[in-house]
């Protein structure tokens, strides 16, 4: 058999341990999602704590560390992935977590800012349990599970990001800043050894062999579907993020009670992150059935439209349902991206392709609240919404006209 004939059977048949690899996957990415997001509630305080004092300084400060993380993380992906495409997919969920463990314990005993923005940026450069996660379920789990198991891992990691911050503004109260990381470092230390002693991944030297001498992009025999799905995730996080910069101006012209504009802008956030947590794994399982091509299309059109009734709305609560259902539209969206992939790439060559997607992610959620800040401050926040409709719109066309004909 050849190369590509073995890898489609792998996949087709998947691991015997896929099952308990997903439960693991799923716990270990919750828990190591909250700890990278729990500090949102407090940073500034935290930064403040450190002795930086001017407001503007604080605020300079708190972006730099949040954003540290996303940043490094972005650039390594790849490299972690080619790296588990090597030498073991597990071997990288062991690394990110025990990185995790001992960066996140050190941000409650750091004593400068610097110190803080430094480990951020080690969370970044050493993390990607998440990442890790979603290519040893994509590699691991039967091809015609892929979809619905990567929707529940992906569900997970929504979770993390929805209660991370829930967390993060009820521990320090109690245990303090400092404690609250510790704990978290101490949660990550479970997940660990969690990771280390029952995550079980079978060993493939033909894999091994093959993504050393020709693995990477190189390795890929029909690269159109693998740039539209690096294309359509960019374009995902792009319109999750866009309305960040604005939500809190946007809202305040819809409450007549200003003193909730906060707490309604926080409920629009999280609108869309709850949509897509309950429909992640049934759009997943709906393209395992149907295909994953069309979900794909579907959802980005679907989200697409639901953008305009948000540029018009007259009142919160048609927001946050218009918000809700879209996140439920965009929920099967990373599942289907990573299934698509894995299915598109030999096997040893999944977990560097796979990273480029997470970088190009990371790329969407950073480019998304700049250039939305950018167009709602020159142009209008209704042009923020109808921008990003045309963006998803040119993206489900694409996604569309780039499917192999065959599926």
């Amino acid at each position: 058999m050849t190369e590509t004939q073995i890898d489609a059977a792998e996949a087709a048949a998947g691991s015997a341990y896929w099952k308990r690899n997903l439960v693991i996957s799923l716990a270990g990415s919750f828990t190591t999602i909250v700890a990278m997001t729990l500090l949102l509630p407090f940073l500034p305080l935290y930064v403040a704590e450190l002795g930086v004092s001017e407001h503007a300084a604080i605020v300079q400060w708190s972006g730099i560390a949040y954003g540290a993380t996303f940043f490094a993380a972005a650039i390594v992906a790849p490299l972690w992935g080619r790296l588990g495409d090597i030498y073991g997919r597990k071997l990288m969920l062991v690394r990110a977590s025990f990185g995790m463990t001992i960066a996140i314990s050190l941000m409650g005993m750091a004593e400068n800012v610097w110190q803080l923005v430094a480990l951020r940026l080690f969370v970044g450069l050493a993390g990607g349990y998440a990442s890790g996660s979603m290519v040893l379920v994509a590699t691991q789990t039967p091809k015609d599970r892929s979809a619905w198991a990567l929707g529940v891992l992906s569900s997970g990691i929504m979770a993390g990001n929805l209660v991370g911050p829930l967390i993060g503004g009820a521990l320090p109260p109690i245990i303090g800043i400092r404690g609250t990381f510790l704990a978290a470092g101490g949660v990550i230390f479970f997940a660990f050894l969690a990771t280390a002693l029952m995550i079980k991944e079978e060993k493939s030297p033909a894999r091994r062999q093959a993504a050393k001498t020709s693995g990477g992009w190189r390795a890929i025999p029909d690269k159109g579907p693998v740039v539209a799905m690096l294309a359509t995730g960019l374009l995902l996080m792009l319109a999750n993020m866009s309305i960040e910069p604005i939500i809190a101006v946007y809202v305040a012209q819809l409450v007549e009670d200003q003193g909730r504009v906060t707490m309604t802008a926080g409920i629009v956030m999280s609108a869309t992150a709850l949509g897509s947590i309950l429909s992640a794994s049934r759009l997943g399982k709906l393209a395992d059935r149907i295909g994953h091509w069309p979900v794909i299309a579907g959802a980005l059109a679907v989200a697409a439209l639901l953008l305009i009734p948000q540029a018009f709305v007259t009142n919160s609560l048609q927001l946050i349902a218009l918000r809700f259902v879209m996140g439920i539209a965009l929920g099967g969206l990373l599942p289907c991206i990573a299934a698509v992939i894995r299915h598109s790439v030999p096997d040893g060559a999944a977990g560097s392709i796979l990273g480029y997607s997470i970088s190009t992610q990371y790329v969407g959620q950073v480019a998304g609240p700049v250039l939305g800040g950018f167009v709602g401050g020159h142009i209008g926040m209704r042009a923020v919404f109808l921008a990003t409709c045309g963006l998803l719109l040119a993206g489900a066309a694409y996604a569309w006209m780039a499917r192999p004909r065959a599926s």
